[in-house]
């Protein structure tokens, strides 16, 4: 493809968080940035350039808003694939394609693919009904946890089971959903990789973070990870290995379990840059967002050296109120433009360096 020059369009399916520093990314670089999304006074559309507000399916605002683009990208992975297609049959092109979008927005069909490529994950069971439940628990060692197939996130869609007895109570707690039953598994700690990867194959990754959770929602993510190298590695190469079967173009993020004899399995991935990944701005080289936009616009993709320790600290509901009076000299505040603070709702984060690389 033909580099987009400063001055060309993109455009941005969805109007949250991510998709307000991809555009601030990529305004950064002399693009015009567009956001389509459903949502009116969308965090990404007061700081974009101009802004679609027409639901998923509307086939004409689809198709008005491709025609001002020169190419479209998207910020979350739960865009209908539908409306991928729309924007494509109206002649531009939409980085990642469909593709990548298929196979994460299904548990059950992302986790068959991930092990096709001799990427490993936790054992798992689909599970249709809570009728299913007690033959996948005997299969799976007896307690598991039960996802929705489609749309659960930060710790949403949910379920633990630890014996036959609770499966009613958790079919109904994930909303009866079809789903998949996972294996319980003991690991020492979660990590993930944010892989890069352009429209000429080339590939990058940044430092793995290790990240710790609460209540099922990121809470830090921090470099280095503190696991040997060679691990690592490992990771990153499965990341590269899942980014080159997809024929992703864009950045991606594919989460990991370490178990304690340092085996890798793999959660989950998402098709888009990565909460995990927000510290990359401030302490590598080429952020993110500036990378992500560069794959989409055919540039060659930045250095991902990191340059510092650092954590990040997810800001989450009433801690988003945060007064930057209380930042230490090292600390990056980002806030998302959120009018609301309610309990569970990420409303920025801080990334904190911790000095120069180490290790």
């Amino acid at each position: 493809m033909t580099p987009l020059r400063p001055g060309a369009t993109i455009g941005i399916l969805g109007g949250g968080q991510l998709g307000r520093m991809l555009a601030c990314a990529g305004a950064q670089l002399g693009f015009d940035m567009l956001i389509y999304s459903p949502e009116e006074n969308s965090p990404a559309g007061r700081v974009a350039a101009g802004t679609w507000c027409a639901a998923w399916d509307n086939g004409e605002a689809l198709a008005e808003f491709a025609e001002a683009c020169d190419v479209v990208t998207l910020e979350f992975e739960n865009v209908p694939v539908l409306t991928i297609d729309t924007v494509e049959a109206a002649g531009t092109p939409v980085r990642p394609g469909s593709a990548s979008l298929k196979i994460s927005q299904d548990r059950y069909t992302e986790k068959t693919f991930l092990n096709e490529q001799g990427i490993t994950t936790a054992p798992f069971e689909p599970v249709d009904g809570p009728g299913d439940i007690t033959a996948a628990l005997a299969t799976l060692g007896g307690k598991g946890v039960l996802k929705t197939r489609r749309e659960g996130y930060d710790g949403k869609g949910q379920a633990w089971i630890r014996s036959a007895e609770e499966a009613e109570t958790a079919w109904d707690r994930i909303g009866g959903a079809p789903a998949i039953l996972e294996a319980a598994i003991a690991f020492q700690c979660e990590i993930s990789v944010i892989v890069a990867r352009g429209p000429d194959g080339d590939t990058r990754t940044w430092a793995p973070p290790r990240n710790l959770h609460k209540d099922g929602i990121l809470a830090v993510s921090s470099v280095p990870s503190g696991l040997p190298k060679a691990i690592e590695d490992e990771a990153r190469a499965k990341a590269m290995k899942l980014a080159e079967a997809l024929d992703h173009v864009g950045v991606l993020a594919l989460e990991f379990f370490v178990l304690q004899d340092g085996m890798l399995l793999a959660n989950e991935f998402a098709p888009r840059v990565h909460n995990s990944g927000h510290w990359t701005p401030e302490a590598s080289q080429t952020g993110q967002f500036e990378q992500h936009i560069r794959a989409v616009a055919g540039w060659p993709l930045g250095d991902t050296h990191r340059l510092h320790d650092a954590e990040m600290i997810n800001l989450i509901g009433e801690a988003g109120l945060v007064s930057p009076a209380s930042l230490g000299p090292h600390d990056t505040l980002t806030l998302y433009g959120k009018r609301e603070a309610r309990p569970g709702r990420k409303m920025g984060h801080i990334t904190r360096r911790l000095g120069p690389r180490k290790d």
